[in-house]
């Protein structure tokens, strides 16, 4: 868990775009298997909530992530994901296209991340942030880390953090 500091707080006024992985972030991580073979992953509706408070706000959503699977094309499409990059090895090498499609600058993104493949590009980022249950070297290079773990409502904890400095005096975001 992070100290909201002046330093936290004047990067997260910059936030213009919204990155998260999905598999120790919006997931728990954990990959439950039917007798069938299908797969089934559990997204937190806080979560949702979230990536729709930040389209009320302007604010776009977009994932990268290394995985490839329906259930999370699903649940981006049902909470209007702005753009879903999927099956990505090396997540940094997306930046300049991002920051390109989304006329964004670098420090005006914000990324949250929680293993290995996600440090690169939070090391790029204006603002990063890990769940509380990332690995060690996500935690420590993080600008902020979450007070829950990964699919616990961790986008949504980023978010409020987003719109409470960017709007300090606004009472209701929905």
């Amino acid at each position: 868990m992070t100290k909201v500091t002046n330093s936290i707080k004047n990067k997260l006024k910059n936030i213009e775009l919204v990155i998260t992985d999905v598999d120790g972030v919006l997931t728990d991580g954990g990959m439950y298997y039917t007798a069938q073979g299908d797969s089934m992953k559990k997204f937190h509706t806080r979560d949702g909530m979230g990536v729709t408070l930040l389209r009320k706000h302007n604010i776009p959503t977009i994932i990268i992530t290394k995985e490839k699977t329906p259930m999370m094309q699903n649940w981006a499409k049902k909470m209007k994901i702005k753009k879903i990059y999927d099956d990505v090895k090396i997540k940094e090498n997306l930046l300049d296209e991002i920051t390109r499609t989304f006329n964004v600058k670098f420090n005006e993104i914000a990324y949250i991340g929680d293993d290995v493949n996600d440090i690169n590009l939070m090391k790029l980022v204006g603002f990063s942030v890990s769940p509380k249950d990332g690995i060690f070297q996500a935690t420590k290079i993080a600008d902020y880390v979450c007070k829950c773990n990964g699919g616990e409502g961790v986008l949504r904890e980023t978010v409020d953090l987003i719109l409470t400095t960017k709007y300090p005096n606004k009472e209701n975001w929905y």
